[in-house]
């Protein structure tokens, strides 16, 4: 194949990868820094990308992952010097704002979610964060912070036991029994 055919080919597969997982990037990326940089955060992975397009994993959900970790990279560079917890701005308080028109005990529910969620250390909202909010498989969250699959089902797994354990010391509201972070129904 000549150069030209090479580069159009590169090409054609930058495209299709990048047509197939921006507005994922971008929400991965939203939810760990400011509404304004994210965008710029998302342009600066994509052109890494682009550079080291030739590392990229030839499955789809692998080079998803790849591109996540590179993103997470740039957001880590980026916010040297600020605390984690701030910058991975899972936004659950967020959620819990606007459930003010929903029935009061998914309200409270959800409350005590995002006081749980505040409470959790940082390994464990990212290890939660990728497995729910991304949907990240084992094999592809591992990858996006360079650990083995049975390192991030172990540290999912303890993340989901301490979020268990924070919404079972939280108080409870009236009408929920001590100790079940449920509704009583």
């Amino acid at each position: 194949m000549s150069r030209t055919t090479d580069d159009a080919e590169r090409e054609r597969r930058y495209r299709e990868l990048y047509s197939a997982m921006y507005a994922d990037l971008l929400r991965f990326v939203q939810r760990r820094t400011a509404p304004g940089q994210a965008e710029d955060v998302v342009a600066e992975a994509l052109l890494v990308v682009w550079r080291r397009f030739d590392d990229a994993p030839d499955e789809d959900g692998d080079a998803r992952a790849w591109t996540f970790g590179i993103a997470r990279n740039i957001l880590l560079n980026a916010q040297r010097g600020e605390r984690r917890r701030v910058a991975l701005g899972v936004r659950i308080a967020d959620t819990a704002a606007t459930a003010a028109e929903a029935e009061d005990d998914l309200t409270a529910t959800r409350i005590d979610l995002a006081r749980a969620w505040n409470r959790l250390s940082e390994v464990h909202q990212e290890a939660l964060g990728l497995a729910v909010f991304e949907q990240l498989a084992a094999p592809q969250a591992a990858a996006v912070l360079g650990i083995s699959p049975v390192a991030f089902r172990l540290r999912l797994s303890r993340a989901r036991r301490a979020l268990r354990l924070l919404l079972d010391h939280l108080p409870q509201p009236a009408g929920f029994p001590a100790g079940t972070g449920r509704n009583p129904s």
